[in-house]
């Protein structure tokens, strides 16, 4: 079989477990629709969304994947929705803003992304920019801890790369 068909068929794959996860459903006319929509998007997008099939296949990835998403949607998310929902609460509304300068040690394009997105979905941070030259994202934090950048990474970002690093890059 042709990388190009098994690039295809691994995207087609997580494109159909995506669509069944957040549809929610398992009905005869959803995985029909899913298969021939997850087909089709996997032979479109397959030569731009996968470059090396191993990685895809990985368990080890997959499994870190799950304590990633388990982690941050348990432990990051909740700690987070906490510490906005006390600032909100507390009658002088405590905040020290900040952008600050947090560099990343991720590689790839994927890496980088995960880890933007788990910082900007994390309440209380933001990604306002990219800077790949540096190697740094400018994340608007509500309450700056530290404008040093690496303490600002340790802080803000640090957790998040050490997943994205074994997943993605």
């Amino acid at each position: 079989m042709g990388l190009k068909i098994v690039n295809a068929l691994i995207v087609a794959a997580i494109a159909f477990a995506t669509y069944i996860i957040f549809s929610g459903s398992i009905s005869l006319y959803d995985i029909i629709t899913g298969v021939i929509v997850s087909l089709i998007t996997g032979f479109i997008f397959s030569t731009v969304t996968l470059n090396n099939p191993r990685k895809a296949l990985n368990p080890k990835r997959w499994a870190l994947f799950i304590v990633y998403a388990v982690r941050y949607l348990l432990i990051d998310e909740t700690k987070a929705h906490v510490d906005v929902i006390k600032r909100i609460l507390h009658p002088k509304t405590p905040v020290n803003p900040a952008i600050v300068k947090v560099p990343f040690h991720v590689s790839t394009d994927y890496a980088v992304t995960a880890v933007a997105n788990s910082i900007t979905n994390t309440p209380g941070t933001v990604v306002v920019d990219v800077d790949e030259k540096e190697k740094v994202f400018y994340v608007h934090w509500i309450d700056a801890k530290t404008i040093e950048p690496e303490k600002a990474r340790e802080a803000i970002s640090s957790g998040f790369e050490k997943y994205a690093s074994k997943i993605f890059d």
